[in-house]
């Protein structure tokens, strides 16, 4: 199956001990009879069709019928590419079959363009460029393949963003991924490699110090209270539900080697083996972005110095930046955003049109695809590849200012037409 454990060749780096499966709470007949002993006498058997059964078919039977998707991985894949790529497989065994099954089992929205496709691991980008180039320019608003991205994580460069009207920015927020280089990525990780990020980031965390102190998680050892403390405090995140995610392979063995981390004053986060290997989140009520934003900088940069002093790196490189498990999130894999009141300007005809404008998207406060409820929407950055973090920052920020001003002259029943930006 595609993205499964079996196929993944580096599992073989771990112990059957490791990538035995944890069937303690489970109710099945295969976990009655499976015992470790059973799983380390099984675990190197294959079948005589092996995982390469599809090289016997011609190309132009296991080509995916995409004549109804609405993606970007579906306008690229044409028939002669496929038939370019079928054969490949990265030193883990992604094939191009694995990166496109989530493309090919969600067609994706009449109206709404998704990415269709997600690496296993950081060699897919170049072991199958010939999809991801043109999917990352077609998403990525013409990035090229020899673009070269920027960093910079340096919160000193960043131009205010201390002064966002409070009684208009509820709360601010900046999250990103990160990827352990040398593990698969989730949609392919094995249950040992699985286990072994999750060993060494709670190790990392535990070694942060003052404000960025905290404590870890397992989602398969909270008691009641700590979940329902976690969910009140819009902290929980639970197995994935959306199709997209679970076509990929990402839920498989949930919730083994998922948690969360969080510092003891609740505003810098860090899931686990969700989507990611790491989502580092920095947040608080207000509209202080600035602080949020340093905040990031700092237990972002902690954290990757405590993997560095382990012997591990975070996934970059000079084009693409961070590597991340879904195309979109390439670059700075950053998203900073605020819940806004904007009850008149919401309404607003060219309200749209002036997020486009401003590089800036929205959402309701539930998250993508719910509807903002009482004017109050999540207003983020559109970008992600192509820009530093600070630039990201400083668009949110100063993008926010100008909305926070339109919807002022809404209030008093003013003209907004002087207000409308120039397109960034």
């Amino acid at each position: 199956m595609p993205f499964s454990n079996s196929h993944n060749l580096l599992k073989t780096k771990f112990s059957a001990e490791d990538e035995y499966p944890d069937l303690s709470v489970h109710n099945n007949h295969m976990a009655k009879v499976l015992t470790l002993d059973l799983y380390a006498k099984l675990r190197e058997k294959k079948t005589s069709s092996g995982c390469t059964v599809d090289d016997k078919l011609p190309a132009d039977e296991e080509y995916p019928d995409l004549s109804a998707h609405n993606n970007h991985m579906a306008k690229v894949l044409t028939l002669e590419l496929y038939k370019k790529l079928r054969n490949r497989a990265t030193a883990s065994g992604v094939t191009v079959d694995d990166i496109i099954q989530t493309g090919v089992d969600n067609p994706g929205h009449p109206y709404i363009m998704t990415v269709g496709c997600a690496a296993g691991d950081e060699d897919c980008y170049d072991v199958f460029h010939e999809l991801f180039d043109p999917v990352i320019k077609d998403r990525h608003g013409g990035y090229g393949p020899t673009d070269q991205h920027k960093t910079d994580l340096n919160c000193d460069n960043l131009q205010g963003g201390d002064d966002l009207d409070p009684n208009y920015v509820l709360s601010s927020r900046v999250r990103t991924g990160r990827s352990i280089r040398g593990f698969c990525l989730p949609p392919h990780c094995s249950r040992g490699e699985r286990r072994a990020i999750e060993k060494l980031s709670v190790e990392a965390l535990a070694s942060l110090e003052g404000d960025l102190s905290g404590r870890y998680y397992a989602l398969k050892n909270m008691t009641d209270a700590e979940q329902q403390q976690l969910i009140d405090d819009h902290f929980l995140f639970d197995k994935p539900v959306s199709p997209l995610l679970l076509a990929s392979g990402m839920a498989r063995d949930w919730p083994d080697a998922r948690g969360i981390w969080h510092n003891d004053n609740k505003t810098f986060l860090v899931w686990i083996n969700e989507e990611d290997h790491l989502r580092v989140i920095s947040m608080q009520k207000g509209g202080n972005l600035r602080e949020v934003f340093s905040r990031f900088c700092t237990g972002l940069t902690q954290i990757e110095t405590l993997f560095k002093s382990k012997g591990y790196e975070f996934m970059w490189n000079p084009h693409l930046g961070y590597i991340l498990t879904c195309p979109s999130n390439l670059g700075t894999g950053l998203r900073a955003g605020v819940h806004i009141k904007l009850p008149h300007l919401g309404k607003h005809e060219k309200f749209g049109e002036i997020l486009k404008r401003l590089r800036l998207q929205k959402r309701g406060t539930g998250g993508v695809d719910t509807a903002a409820v009482g004017g109050v929407f999540d207003v983020s950055n559109a970008d992600r590849l192509g820009f530093s973090e600070v630039e990201l920052v400083q668009m949110v920020v100063d993008g926010v200012k100008l909305l926070i001003e339109m919807e002022k002259r809404l209030e008093k029943g003013q003209c907004i037409e002087d207000l409308m930006p120039a397109q960034k």
